[in-house]
């Protein structure tokens, strides 16, 4: 039996495929693409971020400078007053508190002491500025009280005592920015404000000039 013949396929080896230029020139352009559209993102989330916090900062400060100026109760009992103006003026103010513990006042001031009439709110203003204290009792109040008052600021360089028409309370002290309703000349709260308040130091311009100026007090 003749023997079978075989024939032998060649052997085909298969060679690596060079890669495309054009294929990795496109893979970069697309890399590139996708960073640049990244990195515009990025820079959009940025400016955005930026741009509400300058406009929650605007809209801050705003609410800040027209917030009402409300009152706030201060250790000693009394209300405080801040951010009260400073200016000289001509002729009457308008003022929120009665009596005023600050606010545009007349060029003269008040001169400190007793006094058994009214005074007038500009120039009273005038002497809280230069860190007097107003104590102010209304026309009613009884003759021993006001007689108490008058014996307890006798002796106080930098203080008016003087009656005021519709006070909120029998008696009223005041100093730049601050005030007390007291229900007597004997309330004891009297004493402790005069202790914080009677050196100006917390006036706009402490121990400025008390005597010089308008009014004639008693001895």
């Amino acid at each position: 039996m003749e023997g079978a013949h075989h024939s032998a396929e060649p052997h085909r080896m298969t060679m690596p495929q060079k890669p495309d230029p054009n294929s990795r020139r496109a893979a970069l352009r697309e890399a590139a693409r996708r960073e640049e559209l990244w990195q515009r993102r990025r820079r959009l989330i940025i400016w955005g971020g930026s741009a509400l916090t300058v406009v929650a900062l605007v809209v801050a400060v705003a609410l800040w400078a027209t917030r009402p100026a409300s009152p706030a109760a201060t250790a000693a009992g009394a209300v405080s007053y801040p951010n009260e103006a400073r200016g000289h003026i001509s002729g009457t103010a308008t003022y929120d508190t009665k009596p005023p513990v600050g606010g545009n006042h007349a060029a003269v001031w008040q001169n400190c002491g007793i006094y058994t009439e009214p005074v007038v709110d500009e120039n009273a203003v005038h002497s809280l500025e230069h860190g007097a204290m107003w104590i102010t009792y209304r026309p009613d109040l009884a003759a021993d009280q006001v007689k108490a008052l008058q014996d307890l600021l006798r002796n106080q360089a930098y203080a008016l005592l003087s009656p005021y028409p519709d006070l909120p309370a029998p008696v009223v002290a005041s100093a730049w920015g601050v005030q007390m309703k007291l229900t007597s000349a004997s309330d004891p709260q009297l004493g402790d404000f005069i202790a914080q308040y009677r050196d100006g130091s917390k006036a706009p311009e402490p121990k400025g000039e008390c005597t010089g100026g308008v009014g004639s007090p008693q001895a």
